[in-house]
């Protein structure tokens, strides 16, 4: 069994809890809010935005969470745009899950569980191979 799992609406790991012993495949989420807010519409177009957005730059180039938010609602003003900032966040942490993106603070690779403040998006470099 994983020690941890992360959870399929915000990303954030879950450490083990004794009460997944007998069903650990069916825990999905790491609250009820979360199982309350399923994956939407709106969340896949971020995800979409964030990748669309680092596959058309170079494969060094990072982003801000924020010009996603700005290409999935650019009738927004920008004041209205960090209602939606947590959400392009959670976009993030799940492709991140999924292996495709790494998050970084200051030029380093951080966990996206415990980021905290401004953080840049870039696509998962591949390791060299020898």
């Amino acid at each position: 069994m994983q020690e941890t799992l992360t959870c399929a609406r915000c990303g954030r790991r879950m450490t083990r809890r004794r009460r997944w012993r007998d069903r650990p495949d069916t825990v999905r989420y790491c609250s009820d809010a979360c199982r309350n807010r399923r994956i939407g519409q709106s969340d896949r177009a971020l995800e979409a935005a964030i990748v669309s957005l680092l596959e058309s730059r170079s494969a060094s180039a990072t982003i801000c969470p924020s010009e996603a938010v700005r290409v999935v609602y650019p009738e927004l003003p920008g004041s209205e745009l960090r209602r939606h900032m947590e959400a392009a966040r959670q976009a993030a942490r799940r492709l991140i899950a999924a292996g495709s993106l790494e998050m970084l603070q200051r030029g380093h690779v951080v966990a996206p569980s415990t980021a905290r403040g401004p953080i840049r998006l870039r696509l998962k470099r591949t390791p060299p191979e020898a």
